[in-house]
Formats: C-alpha cells, sequence, structure tokens
C-alpha cells in the first residue's frame, strides 16, 4: 500500500479572495463584450456613413478657379442628389472624367443672352448676380440669343473671366443626368464652414 504525503503549506484561499477574483474574471468577460459590441457598432456606422455619403450626400474637393469666390480650390464641399435644380443653385456635374462646379443659370427652354460687358439676361430680364465679383464675357463662341434645349440647363462659373462653361461648345448646355447633386455646404477649412449660396 502506497502512502501518500501531504503538503502542509497549502494555503486555501479565504472567500472573500476567491469572490474577488471571481468579480475580475466577471468585469473581464464584460469588458470584452463590451469593446466587441463596441467595434462592431461602429463597423456599422462607418459602413452607413460611407454608403449614405455616396447615395446621397456626395463629398468633393474643388479643383480649380472657375468658382471663385463662392467656392475655391481646395475646399471640400458636401453635395446632395436627387434635388430639382433651379436657378443660382451651385451644382457638380459629371463632364468627361471631370468634376466641375458650376452655377445654373438657366432652365430648360428658356432665353440666355449676355452682353459684352459680361451681363446676363434669361428670358430678356437682367439676373441678379451678387455671387459675382467680376464681370466677363469670357469665353463664347454660341450663338447669343441662346435657347437653352430641352432636359438641359445652361450653367456658369462664377469667374467668369477663367471659367469654361455653357458659353463655349466645347461644354455646352448640361444634361440633368450629367449634374451629380447641389452644393449645400462647404466643410473645409473649418473656418468656412457653412452653407454654400
Amino acid at each position: 500500500m502506497r502512502q501518500y504525503k501531504v503538503k502542509e503549506n497549502i494555503e486555501i484561499p479565504e472567500l472573500s479572495q476567491l469572490e474577488d477574483e471571481l468579480k475580475r474574471e466577471q468585469y473581464k468577460r464584460r469588458y470584452r463584450r463590451t469593446l466587441r459590441s463596441t467595434i462592431f457598432i461602429l463597423i456599422v456606422v462607418a459602413a452607413a456613413a460611407v454608403l449614405a455619403a455616396t447615395i446621397w450626400l456626395p463629398v468633393f474637393r474643388i479643383y480649380g478657379s472657375s468658382m471663385t469666390p463662392t467656392v475655391s480650390e481646395g475646399e471640400i464641399v458636401v453635395s446632395m442628389k436627387g434635388m430639382s435644380f433651379e436657378k443660382g443653385d451651385v451644382v457638380a456635374i459629371w463632364f468627361g472624367n471631370k468634376l466641375l462646379v458650376k452655377r445654373v443659370i438657366a432652365a430648360p427652354g428658356e432665353w440666355v443672352d449676355i452682353d459684352q460687358d459680361g451681363y446676363v439676361y434669361v428670358n430678356n430680364q437682367l439676373l441678379d448676380e451678387p455671387y459675382v465679383s467680376e464681370r466677363a464675357f469670357g469665353e463664347c463662341n454660341i450663338e447669343l440669343p441662346y435657347q437653352v434645349p430641352e432636359g438641359r440647363y445652361f450653367v456658369m462659373g462664377d469667374h467668369r473671366s477663367t471659367s469654361q462653361d455653357s458659353r463655349s461648345t466645347a461644354v455646352g448646355c448640361i444634361a440633368e443626368e450629367q449634374i451629380v447633386g447641389r452644393i449645400i455646404m462647404r466643410v473645409w477649412p473649418l473656418e468656412s464652414f457653412g452653407r454654400v449660396e
């Protein structure tokens, strides 16, 4: 028959120590569960934000100076899809492989005329353009007065001397399908944050 030695130095933990260890283990499990669910929620929210930005609120960076002083190169703007467009709206347009930002001047069927000093008339009415700081006839090779074709919009940049827009046959009037959306606000730089008028 074998004999076993029992060690006398074994410490048996007290009940309070066991309760503390149990609480630590339960806390670790809760912490891991909370961390996993927080990461999952953040991933879902980020995916939803990207989807919303792609489908309804595309974000663009401005390149070029054709819309100064309204929006300037390097600014980041948000547009809204699926809206009707009116005179004076600033819109983002797909043209070729480029994104242009211009202002709607005339709707389908309206007549546009521009005098040599750069004043714009729509249906023989002088257009009120407080957003234009410097008027210019610009690069214009269309025959004036010009009637906007059905299903198209006549657009111009606010910096009239440098903007290539509907005044040129190279761009022409823009089809509604080319309009990505109406620019609604500037989000960068932060000191310029606000609505785009």
